[in-house]
């Protein structure tokens, strides 16, 4: 008998906006935002820009029935609701799109796009008026920044006093609720309700990295919020702290403002995850070898793993309380997690530097039989001298960057014969954890 399984539908929500041929704002970030929110993303291009980080060079406008083409293509074959609306240039394409939100009920949230991040109009001057009478009173949200509010409610946007005025006179054009966000004032987008007449604050702080393609984000991560059945209030929390993270994660790939990486984030997080299931694998190799808990020092040993790109002790993993033998019997004092040792972690941290392919450490006993075992193996090996780190120094980093600068490179063996109040101590490297358990295992069969 075949059983049925029960197919759940994606929430499907669509961008109007134009296009940016640096894949840094508009339908190219929309559809990115909505990828990692997990809806299902359709478009329906206004305009085809030639841009990049430094700026919008040429736009060509796309006709309006093929925008209303697009829509109703779309419309028609699936269950859409929620539309952020971003570029609209002209008020043919203006009144082409509140058409067909009439036509087909769409709740939209407008992102007033005037300008773009690295220079260039992205609206005609004569279509703004049409944009503020026509569309406006069709929208669900609008998200302006402090420029962009002071356009629309026709004043100037300087202070958190202002965004109020400009708040409720963009709210008194028809639109259910405007979020100012702060991006030019300090950080704190404001929120108002029209139908309670009521402000939120949000804070946020200014976070360093790419910023093209950043209000797109926030719109889009805005409707794909509201559109998974968030409150406004929630809805409006989640974007910003996605903006954030996007901004923070953005990497530069022009010579202008850099883009924001709405997927960054998220890969940091499956990286993590793979790390701790490689961890915990080299850990269970670890544990099943009847030879390795003679490699053990007497102050326990562990094992680490960074992800790609660590930059800290809290992007590298290993077993908290340490490994340790008891019983013959090789024993993990806690769970694996990030930020647990600070010795391995500096070893892998140091030599990352040097070797990004080099994740993974784990310390093991020092004797000069394990160090001939090493060289029967044809390991590389070299060595520093603790004796000779500064006062007071508590990790290896200092002499685990020295031993790889004298050798040349990344070796397989790094040991140091200790010094008073510190065990001396061998660490093996390698790509990843389950090789440096591997390698470990065999050194300790071969030392037996």
């Amino acid at each position: 008998m075949i059983e049925k399984t029960l197919t759940v539908k994606p929430l499907i929500v669509m961008t109007i906006a134009g296009s940016d041929s640096g894949g840094g704002a508009g339908i190219a970030a929309d559809l990115k935002t909505f990828a990692t929110l997990g809806v299902h993303g359709t478009c329906a291009i206004t305009s085809v820009t030639a841009q990049n980080t430094t700026g919008v060079l040429e736009i060509f406008d796309l006709a309006p029935e093929a925008i209303a083409s697009q829509i109703e293509a779309v419309c028609s074959d699936m269950e859409v609701k929620w539309a952020k609306i971003g570029m609209l240039s002209s008020s043919e394409i203006i009144r082409e799109v509140v058409k067909e939100v009439r036509k087909y009920g769409l709740s939209p949230v407008l992102d007033p796009v005037m300008a773009a991040e690295a220079g260039g109009d992205l609206l005609r001057k004569e279509a703004l008026s049409v944009l503020i009478e026509e569309l406006l009173p069709f929208c669900k949200v609008v998200t302006p920044n402090a420029p962009e509010a002071g356009a629309l409610a026709g004043m100037a946007v300087e202070t958190h006093e202002d965004a109020r005025v400009a708040a409720r006179k963009i709210a008194d054009l028809g639109v259910e609720a405007v979020i100012v966000t702060g991006g030019h004032l300090d950080a704190t987008d404001l929120l108002y309700e029209a139908a309670s007449d009521t402000f939120t604050r949000i804070p946020g702080t200014f976070v360093k990295g790419g910023t093209h393609g950043s209000g797109c984000t926030y719109s889009s991560a805005l409707t794909a919020f509201l559109a998974s059945g968030e409150s406004l209030d929630m809805a409006a929390r989640k974007a910003k702290r996605f903006v954030e993270q996007a901004i923070l994660k953005s990497q530069p790939v022009g010579m202008g403002v850099g883009p924001v990486n709405q997927i960054g984030a998220t890969l940091e997080e499956k990286e993590r995850y793979l790390v701790l299931r490689e961890l915990k694998e080299a850990v269970s190799i670890l544990e099943n070898s009847l030879n390795f808990p003679k490699l053990i020092p007497e102050v326990g040993c562990n094992i680490g793993m960074a992800i790609p790109k660590a930059g800290s002790y809290e992007d590298v993993a290993a077993v908290e309380g340490r490994i340790v033998w008891c019983k013959g019997r090789t024993i993990p004092v806690g769970c694996v997690d990030f930020g647990a040792s600070r010795h391995v972690a500096g070893v892998i941290l140091a030599s990352l530097r040097y070797n990004p392919g080099i994740r993974a450490a784990i310390n093991i006993k020092y004797s000069e039989e394990t160090l001939a075992a090493c060289r029967e193996m044809k390991l590389e090996i070299s060595s520093f001298d603790r004796t000779e780190e500064p006062e007071n120094a508590s990790t290896v980093d200092l002499g685990t960057t020295e031993t790889i600068k004298k050798f040349g490179s990344v070796p397989k063996v790094i040991y140091d014969k200790g010094s008073p109040g510190k065990e001396p101590m061998i660490c093996l490297l390698g790509t990843d954890a389950a090789e440096v358990a591997k390698l470990a295992v065999e050194l300790a069969e071969n030392y037996s």
